[in-house]
């Protein structure tokens, strides 16, 4: 499997330069040009961007990126870890340096008008709504949060600050191939929805890369360079244990979100810009082995959400109900049962079932279709509207310096919903086989108390509580 850093490079090769036109997805309230605030107040009139996170391998990517945006400049760095912070700083010396993000708002907060958050997801909520109260824009990277009852958190920041641009780290969508897989369906160009299956590939079973599965290490000191109190941040007190810091939490129930929530804003994105899908009413997971310390494996979790209609009053669906299956370790559907010929599908990919036909596509954006069976030439279905190639973080950068005619290929109001999802379908792995009700309105599985208190929400550390903010 290729390492995230390859498939970022893939997608910033793809992407290329910034091309306005005229497709965008999701609601008209996401795709118009940014309110007019005037001109840009910017230092150096550049956009003045703290990092938060610099080290691994998804931060230096998003960093370069930005970096390569002729209006962008780096004026803040933070990191626990003080080797990684002090390698990045070394090449931007007019770059202020912190191992603490408080410190950064408290003494810098003049110095930078915009955040990119590339923390460890337990903090990602913490970080990314300080920085909205603080009124700088936000690029955060996926999943947006890492509890349920953070999704709601975000939704109020929104509320509060609705002039703020924000962005989820989402860069695949920058690419055509998933743009018109959108289009086609948003159009219903494939008739009414019937259902989706949604499968991501791996990890190991001990684990590999991001993740770790090879047993609990027993508490040890924290290596000399790591800040472990604010590697933990809102996280609840716990030892340093070999394995987790710096890149193999993904794992791990109290730092990660497992697979299905790692990669959830990157597989289910189609079904949320198509459908404009609200809220699941209802998650069953199964699982060979209920989660733990560990996020679970071998998960098959089923989505259930209510019927939506289309901007002109048509039904999208088929059925009352729209079904999502979301599976781990590249459990892909049977194509004999979807009427598929002989074949094998990748290890992770999003699939739909509609009443004309069957799309199927691919991260990188490869797209397949067929109708009655037989495999047809998606271009040449009617009806089809124009997309173009996007850099994924210049559209962020643009939108905010106003520049007309650019979105955000994945604000943070449809980020929360898709992180929502996948940490549905990976938390209720901790009672699998029961179907759980969801309410999003009150943070409540209606027919399980237990399961509401033990997997929607978190207790924060003393200085680390989520900050309070109002629309009023």
């Amino acid at each position: 499997m290729p390492s995230r850093r390859d498939v970022l490079h893939t997608a910033a090769v793809a992407a290329g330069a910034l091309v306005t036109g005229s497709f965008a997805f999701g609601s008209s309230s996401l795709s118009s040009p940014a309110s007019r605030r005037g001109p840009f107040r910017g230092k150096l009139s550049k956009l003045q961007i703290l990092q938060v996170g610099v080290g691994g391998t998804i931060a230096p990517a998003d960093r370069e990126q930005l970096e390569g945006h002729p209006d962008v400049v780096i004026s803040g760095l933070c990191d626990v870890d003080s080797d990684a912070l002090a390698k990045v700083a070394k090449d931007r010396p007019q770059a202020f340096t912190c191992r603490d993000f408080r410190e950064a708002f408290d003494r810098y907060a003049d110095r930078f008008d915009a955040v990119l958050v590339c923390t460890p997801d337990h903090n990602h909520a913490l970080i990314d709504i300080t920085a909205l109260k603080a009124n700088k824009h936000v690029y955060g990277q996926k999943p947006l949060v890492q509890q349920l009852s953070e999704v709601a958190a975000i939704e109020q920041a929104l509320k509060a600050r609705p002039d703020l641009i924000t962005q989820v780290g989402n860069q695949r969508m920058g690419m055509a191939g998933r743009q018109h897989a959108v289009d086609i369906l948003k159009r219903g160009l494939l008739g009414k929805a019937v259902e989706a299956h949604v499968w991501v590939s791996g990890p190991s079973d001990k684990g590999d890369g991001y993740f770790y599965y090879g047993g609990l290490k027993e508490p040890s000191p924290p290596p000399a360079n790591l800040d472990w109190n604010l590697w933990l941040g809102a996280a609840a007190e716990a030892p340093f244990r070999e394995g987790l810091a710096p890149v193999r939490w993904r794992s791990s129930w109290d730092y990660g979100t497992g697979q299905l929530g790692d990669w959830c804003t990157h597989l289910l994105d189609v079904l949320y810009f198509a459908y404009d899908l609200p809220s699941p009413i209802a998650v069953l997971s199964h699982t060979r082995t209920a989660s733990d310390f560990y996020h679970a494996q071998h998960v098959s979790s089923t989505l259930t959400y209510a019927g939506s209609t289309r901007p002109d009053g048509g039904e999208r669906f088929a059925r009352p109900e729209f079904v999502v299956h979301y599976r781990d370790k590249g459990q892909a559907p049977s194509r004999a049962a979807l009427g598929l010929p002989p074949g094998k599908f990748e290890g992770f990919g999003s699939l739909v079932v509609c009443e004309e036909g069957v799309l199927y596509v691919r991260p990188e954006g490869e797209i397949e279709v067929w109708r009655d069976g037989k495999p047809v030439d998606w271009k040449t279905i009617p009806g089809q509207g124009t997309v173009h190639e996007r850099n994924h973080w210049h559209s962020w950068v643009n939108r905010i310096l106003d520049v007309p005619d650019t979105f955000v290929q994945t604000p943070f109001a449809v980020g929360a919903g898709m992180a929502e999802a996948g940490l549905l379908c990976s938390k209720a792995a901790r009672y699998p086989g029961v179907e759980l009700r969801w309410d999003h309105a009150t943070l409540t599985f209606t027919n399980h108390e237990e399961a509401t208190k033990a997997i929607v929400r978190r207790e924060y550390r003393a200085g680390f509580e989520l900050p309070t903010m109002s629309s009023s």
